[in-house]
């Protein structure tokens, strides 16, 4: 979150004497609430100051924070690489303390879930906690920081609507931001009226917030994308004081029934269900891939059951292909029945449904780019 963009807007409804400020954010605490949302962290904290990696000591030494009496008992998390091409991600000097944003969790499922050929395997690794990364001495599942988009970069709505960057604001010609974003834009750069690109884009956004929910991990989103935020194709809009970064909180209210919807329904599943936050990584007896072609490049199909013995398995299964994929569910535990909590390819309310629907035969036909939940009891 940007604290001055969060309620800058006059949208937000607020006095003009407090938007943009810590007090708008306060008064905004009931969003994050109804959302779901338990921690924020604030980027930048305070404006930014172009002197401070020369001042000594550097306010940002990582180890001495990590060995403090008292920030070594904060949540600390880095961002582990930097402007240089330094790339730490899994092998940055933590300590056990530190956690890391996962930039290979946010590129892999970024490929899988747009239907990239061969990435079934990592996605596979990336939801089960990135064990190759974090599985090192004491550290933990949580220590990943799982993320599909963040302040910078692509918003969730752009990384399904466009194909290349639109930087041409920024004043640097457009050479500015990263040319790298594993996106696709469902058939049409940008804003458009055609129904079916539409729905699919929108479907692909429940798409990637599923797999973020129920990855092992420690889930960040970036604000605005509870109702698909755009920058209209600016991956690299941090200067600008404005509407392409300022919350708008109009459109949030016109998309409170659905997409708002959907996000925070999500988010409290996963708040409601520890399997969905195991302490240590997952083995064998915690999760069955329903797979046996793991080296099929072609395959951007998986499915899998994630082993609940206090609750009930939870039954999963992504649809990357651009076509309907008929799937053999397995038998629920004894004496439970399947629910289907979640289909992204319906539309609300029916995509996703707390208590479930009942009558879960023994297939589903999944659609093209649309994943499903089930949950047995």
């Amino acid at each position: 979150m940007n604290v001055r963009a969060f309620t800058a807007d006059e949208s937000s409804g607020l006095d003009s004497k407090i938007r943009g400020s810590y007090l708008g954010v306060i008064e905004k605490i009931p969003h994050l609430l109804e959302l779901g949302i338990n921690a924020v962290e604030l980027l930048p904290v305070f404006e930014f100051d172009e002197l401070e990696l020369q001042r000594r000591p550097n306010p940002r030494d990582h180890m001495a924070i990590a060995k403090d009496s008292i920030l070594s008992r904060c949540k600390l998390i880095s961002e582990p690489w930097d402007c240089g091409g330094l790339y730490l991600v899994g092998r940055f000097p933590n300590w056990d303390r530190w956690a890391e944003w996962n930039g290979k969790y946010r590129d892999d499922v970024r490929r899988f879930i747009k239907g990239d050929h061969g990435m079934k395997g990592s996605f596979a690794t990336r939801f089960a906690g990135s064990a190759d990364l974090y599985r090192v001495n004491k550290r933990k599942p949580y220590h990943s920081v799982n993320f599909i988009c963040s302040h910078d970069g692509f918003t969730l709505y752009d990384l399904v609507s466009y194909n290349n960057k639109h930087n041409d604001a920024n004043g640097e010609g457009g050479k500015d931001g990263s040319n790298d974003n594993f996106s696709w834009n469902c058939g049409s750069e940008g804003e458009t009226e055609d129904t079916i690109i539409k729905a699919l884009r929108f479907r692909q956004m429940k798409n990637f917030h599923l797999a973020l929910m129920t990855s092992q991990g420690t889930p960040m989103m970036v604000m605005g994308d509870e109702y698909a935020h755009t920058r209209f194709g600016n991956n690299n809009s941090y200067g600008h004081d404005t509407a392409i970064n300022h919350f708008q909180w109009d459109q949030l209210e016109s998309k409170k029934n659905n997409h708002f919807r959907f996000f925070s329904e999500v988010i409290r599943f996963r708040n409601t269900h520890g399997v969905f936050r195991r302490e240590n990584f997952i083995g064998k007896k915690d999760i069955t891939w329903h797979e046996d072609n793991w080296e099929n490049l072609e395959s951007k199909f998986l499915a899998f059951t994630i082993h609940d013995e206090n609750r009930g398995d939870i039954y999963l299964a992504f649809n990357a292909h651009d076509f309907f994929v008929k799937v053999i569910i397995p038998s629920p535990p004894k004496d439970k029945r399947w629910f289907r909590v979640v289909d992204t390819n319906l539309e609300s309310p029916n995509d996703f449904v707390c208590e479930g629907v009942a009558g879960i035969q023994n297939s589903y036909n999944i659609a093209p780019y649309s994943s499903i939940l089930l949950e047995a009891k």
